[in-house]
């Protein structure tokens, strides 16, 4: 509440955070991780197939030009926990500087402990890595979830959900498709690499965003909430 000079009283008010939505959504993540890892332990064939077929129509080849390796390789980096630790060093310090600490725990706990959740599923599912006539990538880790998948998935969710508040309608509606197709590009360079499969990096994106919001809604981090920017 604020008081003008004249000395009328004017209450502003900030519109509470929608939660059930949210959890909704999380519900919804977590049930495509849960059904697509049964599927993944059961060898249900027909999500086998599936990931069969896709990863060898999208797979760029043993062979290919190393250019496009190194292209590929530069469009799947933000996927990466470096990138990501890297991207909020200074969020954090900025925030800190503003004494946002609730919002700083909330951008750690959501940004810095999505990866051992998904090394923690990968060793849970014990899914192995896609196998080509060539060769393929050989990575000796695990495959689903696909940990760039999840990353980029939370890079951009806690991005849009610190920003949202102080972002106008337009800016909203064009980061929201610049995020949406930062989280295909990744995904999608996944499968050209050929290192992982399609339910691996389906299940990595709702992995990602299911977990941002589900730690936006405990420290109150959606709009409206304690921890959001104003």
């Amino acid at each position: 509440m604020s008081v003008p000079p004249d000395g009328t009283a004017v209450v502003t008010r900030t519109r509470a955070p929608r939660v059930g939505p949210a959890l909704a959504v999380v519900a919804a993540c977590a049930t495509v991780v849960a059904l697509l890892g049964a599927g993944v332990r059961a060898d249900f064939g027909a999500q086998l197939r599936v990931d069969a077929e896709v990863g060898e129509a999208l797979y760029a080849g043993d062979d290919r030009a190393r250019a496009l390796d190194w292209l590929l390789e530069a469009l799947t980096a933000p996927g990466l926990a470096v990138v990501r630790y890297a991207l909020a060093v200074p969020v954090l310090v900025w925030l800190v500087r503003r004494a946002a600490w609730r919002t700083a725990a909330w951008v750690v706990l959501a940004a810095g402990f999505v990866s051992p959740l998904t090394s923690l599923l990968k060793d849970a599912f014990g899914r192995v890595r896609p196998a080509f006539e060539d060769g393929g990538a050989r990575y000796d880790s695990l495959s689903y979830p696909s940990g760039h998948s999840s990353g980029i998935a939370t890079l951009v969710a806690v991005g849009l959900l610190l920003a949202w508040p102080l972002l106008a309608a337009r800016a909203r509606r064009r980061w929201l498709a610049a995020g949406v197709l930062a989280v295909l590009v990744v995904g999608l360079t996944r499968l050209w690499l050929g290192v992982h499969f399609l339910s691996d990096v389906v299940g990595g994106w709702a992995l990602g965003l299911g977990w941002t919001l589900l730690t936006a809604v405990l420290l109150g981090a959606l709009p409206g909430g304690r921890a959001a920017l104003r």
